[in-house]
């Protein structure tokens, strides 16, 4: 992993950024494309909002990259682009909650300091065999007592690694490689054939579905665009307009619906173009697409915060979620009706 072979902290600090809820194997590659377009934190200060969401498209979660900005700016002008070194100092940084500022602080400054994420505490339930419901604060106080107590004398940075390392590719959730393991002898669970039933968490709710529609609305040879705020879900990003379908309503009745209350204009659905599965955090989606064409009024934006009429051809220069990026493939092969 190439941020476990720098001590450059700002590095580090990228790294632990990117690996909030996202796999190791999709952080790598955007960790050295980005790390080679902003090489330095003072590079990262000064780009722009739309270069530095452009270097983040597609790894989601884009919450974490506009906080990794305004961090990097933080840095350089009140700390003079040093990245601090005390944990109370890393907390006050956006974005940038306990692990992760214990996680910079450990691995960058050999601090001693413990640090909990969720592999970790598969390990420490494991090890332990703690059969609280980890989803608790209780439970995770009580983590981090453990965590703070098992911290060694010294080599804190490769010890916290190789806590990092264990749960991540031998201690994993479904399939734990318990025969390579090298605390397997101490680890209750596997001791007692329950590292499968830990840790205990609660019940996963239903994740509900909703159908969405978008409309590529042609006028000549350029479609529209609309740019979201800059909070919220994903903020900051450009899409095809269009929304939620209503109980009993048609998908190009919706379409048609959300335009109007959106941007104030008329548009004519012409034919289907193709429908897309994307699963969020809380949710999914169904993205239903349609080939649209404009046909009267003048645009007043309600809903977002930009618009433009743009060609096939420009679509790479905007940032776009992770759905949007599967319509822009068909799209580009299949530029109109």
């Amino acid at each position: 992993m190439p941020w476990r072979e720098t001590s450059n902290p700002y590095y580090i600090l990228v790294s632990e950024i990117m690996l909030q809820q996202t796999q190791v194997t999709t952080v790598i590659d955007y960790y050295q494309r980005f790390i080679k377009q902003f090489p330095t934190i003072q590079d990262l200060a000064n780009a722009t909002p739309h270069e530095v969401m452009k270097a983040w498209e597609g790894l989601g979660y884009y919450t974490r990259a506009r906080n990794l900005h305004k961090t990097a700016k933080i840095i350089t002008s009140r700390y003079h682009g040093r990245v601090p070194d005390h944990i109370d100092d890393l907390l006050q940084l956006p974005g940038i909650g306990r692990y992760t500022a214990g996680a910079v602080a450990s691995l960058a400054f050999h601090q001693p300091l413990p640090v909990l994420d969720g592999n970790i505490i598969r390990v420490f339930a494991r090890v332990f065999h703690i059969t609280d419901n980890v989803s608790q604060n209780g439970t995770i106080r009580r983590l981090w007592t453990i965590a703070g107590e098992m911290l060694p004398r010294r080599d804190i940075n490769p010890y916290n690694q190789a806590l990092m390392e264990l749960g991540a590719l031998i201690c994993t959730p479904r399939d734990p490689n318990c025969e390579a393991c090298p605390v397997r002898t101490e680890c209750q669970a596997y001791q007692l054939n329950l590292q499968l039933l830990l840790p205990v968490k609660s019940p996963k709710k239903p994740i509900p579905h909703l159908d969405v529609t978008a409309g590529i609305i042609w006028k000549a040879d350029k479609f529209l665009i609309t740019l979201r705020p800059p909070k919220g879900l994903l903020g900051g990003l450009w899409e095809f307009p269009g929304g939620k379908v209503e109980p009993g309503e048609s998908l190009e009745a919706c379409l048609e619906r959300e335009i109007r209350e959106e941007l104030e204009i008329h548009i004519q659905v012409l034919s289907p173009l193709i429908s897309v599965k994307h699963t969020y955090t809380h949710f999914k989606i169904t993205l239903h697409t349609f080939h649209a064409c404009y046909v009267s009024g003048e645009i007043v934006p309600h809903d977002c915060d930009e618009y433009r009429w743009i060609g096939v051809d420009e679509l790479d220069a905007y940032v776009f979620p992770g759905a949007d990026r599967k319509v822009i493939d068909w799209l580009k092969k299949h530029p109109r009706v």
